[in-house]
């Protein structure tokens, strides 16, 4: 194992989504398909794939955490572009904190705040 390269979340509408995301995250795809929208999420992987039949009852059993430096204020922003409460921002051990959110298509976007985390 390497470690994590991408996280792909299933949307009923590839445009709408695509320009959720950009808003959400903060930056502009890197692939623009309309079989998949890639964007470059600080060296990973965030993809965006239409479904064949959309649906917003997704299946809640994986949530990928996305690291963050300032939780509550992501989760707000989150919150105010359309996303919907999953978890609110909580302790989780020490100092780390947890949050998620859904997108408008029902997925699980997670939120992390670990200062002890360092890349390699």
């Amino acid at each position: 194992m390497l470690g994590l390269r991408t996280e792909i979340y299933k949307v009923g509408s590839i445009e709408e989504a695509k320009s959720w995301y950009t808003k959400a995250f903060k930056t502009e795809p890197y692939f623009d398909e309309p079989f998949y929208v890639g964007f470059n999420i600080k060296g990973y992987e965030l993809g965006l794939q239409p479904e064949e039949q959309p649906t917003t009852d997704k299946t809640e059993s994986v949530t990928a955490l996305w690291g963050v430096a300032d939780i509550q204020s992501e989760f707000d922003r989150l919150l105010g572009l359309g996303a919907t409460l999953y978890e609110a921002p909580n302790y989780v051990g020490g100092k780390i904190m947890a949050a998620s959110v859904k997108d408008p298509w029902g997925n699980i976007i997670g939120l992390i705040y670990n200062p002890e985390f360092k890349l390699p």
